[in-house]
């Protein structure tokens, strides 16, 4: 019963770190400069995750852990805008290649995940009460 507590667990703190590559997404998507001050647009990073073999039940589940945090290879978006001061010698400034509706979705499945693993938390909480109220 302890090893679904552990399996949800992992599954919290993977969507939490999901969410932060996303907020840090959605933070930056007008970020022209680097953390030098340089000009050159942020890149978006996006969590993988893996089978974490090292968290186990008897009943064959599997835990779950970052496997990489990867950062975008798209180009970044080119404007048109002269009068920045991040503008290239043609006039363009680079922007962070950000799909505000995509990281929204993989917002609200990561927030559907952390939901449902704290609904097999509670409800295994509640099978162990249950449990030791019979056995009572």
């Amino acid at each position: 019963m302890f090893s679904s507590f552990d399996i949800s667990t992992s599954g919290l703190v993977a969507q939490r770190m999901r969410l932060n590559a996303i907020s840090s997404n959605l933070a930056n998507m007008s970020t022209t400069r680097n953390e030098l001050g340089q000009p050159e647009a942020y890149r978006p990073r996006y969590v993988t995750f893996q089978t974490d073999t090292k968290i186990h039940s008897p009943g064959g589940g599997a835990g779950v852990r970052i496997g990489s945090v990867e950062t975008s290879n798209k180009p970044p978006l080119m404007k048109y805008q002269p009068g920045h001061p991040d503008a290239d010698a043609q006039g363009y400034v680079q922007y962070p290649n950000v799909d505000m509706t995509t990281e929204m979705v993989d917002a609200m499945q990561a927030t559907r995940a952390y939901e449902a693993n704290i609904g097999v938390i509670e409800i295994t909480k509640d099978m162990s009460e249950q449990s030791l109220r019979i056995i009572a």
